[in-house]
């Protein structure tokens, strides 16, 4: 599923305590496991919109023509209107779509 296309909230909602922790032993589990997948999110973000505004860099240009460039501009607004990567990761949780595993220590 690609970030652009996801259902997740842009807003703040109340989820259901019940539906979040039913895959794991507790609460806390489960937002570890939502915090990486943020995690993960947000690094793909910022590498997909550094990639973007990449290609927009100029180094010799002032300051007049950094402000004029509204391609830019457009491409920094998308991003700002797109849910949050936490919205994201909550999303998949409730979806089924985020794959963990539990790692046993050996002592």
């Amino acid at each position: 599923m690609s970030l652009k296309d996801t259902k997740a909230e842009v807003s703040t909602i109340t989820y259901d305590k019940d539906k979040i922790e039913a895959k794991v032993a507790s609460i806390y589990e489960a937002i570890v496991i939502m915090g990486k997948r943020a995690e993960q999110i947000n690094g793909e973000i910022r590498s997909e919109l550094h990639g973007k505004l990449d290609e927009f860099a100029v180094h010799n240009s002032t300051l007049e023509e950094v402000f004029e460039n509204r391609e830019q501009i457009e491409i920094s607004k998308h991003y700002e209107k797109m849910p949050k990567p936490t919205s994201i990761a909550i999303r998949e949780w409730l979806d089924d779509e985020i794959y963990h595993r539990k790692t046993e220590e050996k002592n």
